[in-house]
């Protein structure tokens, strides 16, 4: 198969593609909690709580779309349309002037989300040889998160610097960005998975072998602890109360990501994903316990280590989960592991930002390490079953 740096053609192909849209998508939702609380009001609890049901919603959606994709054996269209209506949906923030109104479009972009995802990351799994799955995803994460370094910075310096503040120009700015997405996708391939029967259009649980079953529950339990990232964010409150700087935060976090997924993937292919799933939870654990002490210098280890646990976590739940199911099923189990822990930050991100209202950001992250160590033994015990 034809590289380019290193992976399939596909896999770059579809990297890139990530890379602009995140671009487009970061330059708006990286500033989106200061307009939010800021120009529009909101309280902490709407913010949790629209980043908790975006991730639900969407990710709930995900079952759908792969089960579709896995019906129809096809990738490429519905990944397509996902990242068509996100993109068109995005345009239309310029016009909001209540909090209630931005929901309703991040419902819109979340479903364009739910459609592409699954199937995307089935692209990336057939696109690529089974000896370089860890690398392959890593890649494409790295690419993406190249393109939330790109959003957050850029968005941070027009915003302050040359549009005054100004966030409606803003969003036309980072529309316009987002059709350089859809025109790269046309480079990619569609790939269709070899000998497939999978000819009814149901979901079944029986599918999945009990040791993914158990493994599913682990990551529900673990996103019912880790809080979306717009709510972790405003933790920097305590540095800079305006949250003007808080794009610079999601710099630092998707920085340190990029270089984390690189070279983490190959360590991934050379070890095992158990043993780097296994050290993500643990990281995570201390990233939340140091985000939990009122001492502002350790914000910014905690931001670290919290990109570098999900370098190790994100590409590589999926690469497990593709070893150990049918390739028939694998839309559909990708997709029901993301609608799992889209549900658990539905609850996650209403009930911390809730909690953290009425009691501060300490219980806030001392409750969700708790609950990743409870998904971590659960994890653990998934993987003695094999």
């Amino acid at each position: 198969m034809k590289k380019i740096l290193g992976v399939n053609k596909n896999v770059f192909y579809l990297s890139l593609v990530s890379l602009f849209n995140d671009f487009s998508s970061e330059m708006i939702y990286s500033i989106m909690p200061t307009f939010l609380v800021k120009s529009l009001n909101a309280p902490f609890w709407f913010v949790g709580f629209l980043e908790g049901f975006s991730e639900a919603f969407h990710n709930i959606l995900k079952i759908f779309s792969g089960r579709l994709s896995d019906f129809y054996n096809r990738r490429k269209i519905f990944a397509f349309l996902g990242y068509t209506i996100s993109n068109l949906t995005r345009f239309f923030l310029i016009f909001v002037n209540n909090f209630w109104q931005v929901f309703v479009l991040r419902v819109f972009d979340r479903f364009g989300k739910g459609l592409r995802d699954a199937p995307r990351d089935a692209l990336i799994y057939l696109s690529s040889n089974k000896e370089e799955l860890n690398k392959s995803y890593n890649f494409h994460r790295a690419f993406d998160s190249i393109g939330s370094i790109l959003g957050p910075f850029f968005g941070f310096l027009i915003l302050n610097y040359f549009l005054n503040s100004n966030y409606r120009f803003l969003f036309l700015i980072a529309s316009f960005l987002g059709f350089f997405t859809l025109i790269t996708f046309f480079a990619v391939e569609d790939k269709k998975s070899e000998n497939s029967n999978n000819k009814k259009f149901t979901f079944d649980f029986k599918i999945f072998p009990q040791s993914i079953k158990i493994y599913l529950l682990s990551f529900l339990i673990f996103s019912f602890g880790f809080f979306p990232l717009s709510l972790v964010l405003l933790r920097i409150q305590t540095i800079d109360s305006s949250l003007k700087t808080l794009p610079l935060f999601y710099f630092l976090f998707n920085f340190f990501f990029v270089i984390f997924a690189f070279s983490l993937g190959k360590l991934g292919d050379q070890y095992g994903e158990k043993i780097m799933l296994k050290i993500g939870f643990l990281i995570s654990i201390l990233s939340f316990l140091l985000f939990s002490i009122n001492k502002n210098f350790l914000i910014f280890p905690a931001i670290i280590l919290l990109s570098l646990s999900l370098a190790l976590i994100d590409g590589m739940k999926m690469v497990y989960i593709g070893k150990n199911v049918a390739s028939e099923f694998l839309g559909t189990t990708q997709g029901t592991l993301n609608a799992l822990y889209g549900f658990g930050q539905l609850f996650s991100g209403a009930f911390g930002g809730f909690i953290w209202s009425k009691f501060g950001f300490n219980y806030v992250f001392l409750l969700g390490a708790f609950l990743i160590f409870i998904s971590y033994l659960i994890l653990n015990f998934s993987f003695k079953k094999f």
